[in-house]
């Protein structure tokens, strides 16, 4: 029996639900919840899961967005775009040893197109889409959870109808305000898993479009199979979860298109009982559309390992420590753990973090750890809603709950550390797709709750809310995460055992300029994990500006121990060797920094600066070069190499360095000062004097530059300009060196002249 679809009144709607209800029970039936038109339900669930977001829109670039958006280089027009396809996320070379392997070109190239529409980087354009991405993602969702909830019917002109509106629309809008979702939507980041869920979606919808019923019985598209198939790839370019669409068609369509009672089916194949051959896999062509499903995704994985190749990611202990535990026991409760601490953040939204690595979630080790309750807790519930999903004689509920535990567990297996090691304990935003399963589990339970209770408005007012909590929940941490300051002081309650919460917010605090803080926060963070190298790199720095050179050695020196091969450590203990007239092993310092990062521009300006304090200037000179042509717009080093040859009489050399070097850095004050220094030393005056005054248009404040235009009129023989250069570089800085005695000797040569002229 086929049915009209009528969306413009309720009535029609709540005709065609009582017609259904006659082939088999109806969701909606039971759900005390308000019933909308589909135009009108879409809109709510798109204002909606707006008004949770809206407020990061104006948020900065934090945490992750630092390497993949603003230090990646596949974001900039200069790099082809060819590359996008044999780098990572990070824009590291899939080949290279330290590459995380996560393959997500179509995300970054989302990413470069958002950096070119705005001309740089500008987070608002990145943020509005991500939000923009959230919204259309829930209303999505109205469509998805319609045929997952109430199933899948077509009306005579091939539309396909919505039997569970009420319950349709309360799934939806339990997505839509999900505070676990804030990493993603908040997160310019989390643009891979939204992307990811978009074409996720599409893929799923494009499959309930390959049947339909009409007058010829079921009918089903090879076309609209392949197009499933196809958004699939795309899903799984976005981010690696997307690639378990495949598997969730299969499992909609053993169950929804060809009702199978599975655990029928497997009693029947463990007794080779005959009947199999009415099942109608064959008549009904299921057996050949898991064959295209399965093709397709043995294709695409193919495809993948052929351009990732086979090394396995380069993670560390600090990143997962259960992945790297001996015990096959510890390994495995502790990953069952995580599993339970993952379902209370779907059941439990409130203690959100974003990082769970670090200590912040200790190693179970013994079965008399009280955290076991949370695995019996999982097990069991799990277990339960299982044996009801298969042994239940309800065909609906059978449905609906494989369904919802489907889309819950499938789709997070990529992050299960079943098949390959990953590199994160928990991470909220792996949880975007499997809250689908959540709530449809949620909204069946609503149901069953409505069903059983006498007064149905109180179990609505409490969902309600649930919801509003939900609400105020994303928008207080949407605006955490529109600064690292508020996002990283929000995770200290949350995990203060995590030695990169302390380390994160200790650098944000030196990068404002509050030593004297970071240091507290640092120190944590190594007391924390003794063997958190980058917070001992950075407190041996803080402790190395301040003076305290004989810690800040101790620290860097534990470093490299620990971590041989960390090359910004070996530069900064050479710095603190220099620092301390230890030459020599200085010097060895920086080139095993070299030897272990090839291309370490800062370490060649390191190393010259070490060979001009002992005066050989051709090895600085060399090193400075080799600077500037690992990174040519790295202005010290053309600046040194101007001065020291500007120093030892080479002004013709000199000359030639600071022309090259405008040319690369045309708009650089700095080496236009020096440029101009060169050039009045050469009598060139005039080109001497342009420079000069540009460098002053650029940097007003800098009274050493109005000193050396005062130096350079004062030759050139224009008294009166030296004269108020002079004033206005004492003026900025009385105790300039020279200047004053440079001053005094103009006023008595003018005093002179006066009397001459007298």
């Amino acid at each position: 029996q086929i049915f009209n679809q009528h969306n413009a009144e309720a009535p029609n709607l709540e005709e065609a639900f009582h017609r259904m209800a006659q082939m088999e029970p109806n969701l909606d039936h039971d759900v005390s919840w308000f019933l909308l038109p589909s135009y009108w339900a879409k809109m709510v669930v798109a204002l909606i899961s707006f008004l949770c977001f809206a407020n990061s829109y104006d948020g900065d670039f934090v945490f992750d967005d630092s390497e993949a958006i603003i230090n990646n280089k596949d974001l900039r027009a200069e790099t082809p775009l060819g590359d996008l396809w044999y780098h990572d996320f990070w824009g590291s070379k899939l080949s290279s040893n330290t590459s995380h392997k996560s393959y997500r070109p179509l995300t970054v190239l989302t990413f470069r197109i958002n950096y070119l529409f705005a001309g740089g980087f500008y987070p608002v354009g990145f943020h509005v889409i991500n939000i923009i991405l959230h919204c259309t993602i829930s209303v999505l969702m109205i469509d998805v959870f319609s045929i997952l909830l109430g199933g899948l019917q077509f009306s005579n002109k091939g539309r396909r109808l919505n039997l569970a509106p009420k319950s349709s629309l309360l799934a939806a809008l339990l997505f839509a305000v999900h505070p676990v979702h804030t990493e993603c939507v908040a997160g310019i980041v989390g643009r891979a898993d939204l992307l990811c869920a978009l074409f996720f979606l599409l893929s799923f919808l494009g499959y309930c479009k390959a049947f339909r019923e009409n007058k010829e019985g079921h009918t089903f598209s090879v076309f609209w199979v392949l197009v499933s198939v196809i958004l699939g790839a795309i899903a799984m370019l976005c981010k690696e979860q997307g690639i378990t669409i495949l598997g969730l068609n299969a499992v909609f369509d053993t169950l929804v298109i060809n009702k199978i009672n599975l655990l029928e089916l497997i009693r029947k194949s463990l007794y080779k009982d005959k009947s199999l051959e009415n099942a109608g896999l064959l008549r009904k062509g299921l057996l050949f559309r898991i064959t295209l499903l399965m093709c397709g995704g043995a294709g695409i994985l193919y495809i993948r390992w052929r351009i990732m190749g086979t090394g396995p990611p380069a993670f560390t202990e600090v990143d997962n420590p259960a992945s790297f535990a001996d015990s096959l026991f510890v390994r495995a409760i502790n990953y069952n753990y995580y599993y339970s601490l993952n379902a209370w953040l779907l059941l439990c939204p409130w203690w959100l973090c974003f990082d769970w690595s670090m200590g912040c979630i200790p190693l179970i080790k013994s079965v008399s750890d009280w955290r076991i309750i949370a695995l019996a807790a999982l097990w069991f519930c799990l277990i339960g809603l299982i044996c009801q999903a298969l042994c239940s004689e309800d065909s609906h509920r059978r449905r609906i709950l494989t369904l919802g535990l489907g889309f819950l567990i499938i789709p997070f297996l990529p992050a299960s550390n079943l098949f390959f090691r990953v590199g994160f304990v928990i991470a909220e935003r792996v949880i975007y797709l499997p809250s689908i399963g959540y709530c449809i589990l949620f909204t069946y339970g609503f149901s069953l709750l409505s069903k059983q209770a006498k007064k149905k408005k109180i179990l609505a007012v409490a969902v309600l809310g649930i919801l509003l909590v939900n609400v105020m929940r994303c928008a207080l941490r949407s605006s955490q995460w529109r600064s690292e300051e508020q996002l990283f002081r929000s995770a200290l309650s949350v995990c203060p055992l995590n030695a990169k919460v302390h380390y994160n917010v200790g650098k944000n605090l030196a990068d404002k300029g509050n030593q004297s803080a970071a240091i507290k926060y640092y120190r944590e963070a190594v007391r924390l994990n003794p063997k958190y190298v980058h917070a001992m790199n950075n407190l041996g720095n803080i402790l190395k500006e301040r003076n305290e050179l004989h810690e800040a050695e101790e620290l860097l020196s534990l470093a490299v121990q620990i971590q041989p091969d960390f090359a910004a450590a070996w530069m900064n203990l050479g710095i603190v060797q220099n620092s301390l007239r230890r030459f020599e092993e200085a010097e060895q310092s920086y080139w095993t920094a070299i030897k272990h990062r090839k291309k370490y521009p800062d370490c060649y300006y390191n190393l010259g600066r070490l060979y001009a304090d002992l005066n050989r200037h051709i090895d600085a000179l060399n090193a400075w070069r080799n600077a500037t042509v690992l990174k040519p717009e790295h202005s010290l080093a053309w600046n040194n190499m101007i001065i020291l040859l500007d120093n030892t009489g080479n002004l013709a050399q000199a000359e030639a360095v600071g022309r090259e070097a405008l040319e690369l850095i045309p708009n650089d004050h700095s080496l236009m000062f020096s440029l101009a220094n060169v050039l009045g030393k050469s009598q060139k005056y005039k080109e001497s004097e342009a420079l000069f005054l540009k460098a002053i248009k650029a940097n007003p404040n800098a009274a050493s530059y109005h000193g050396n235009l005062a130096v350079l009129y004062h030759r050139w023989g224009n008294l009166d300009l030296a004269k108020k250069h002079y004033e206005v570089s004492l003026k900025l800085d009385p105790v300039a060196p020279g200047t004053k005695e440079n001053y005094n000797l103009l006023r008595r040569k003018l005093e002179q002249l006066q009397k001459k002229g007298g």
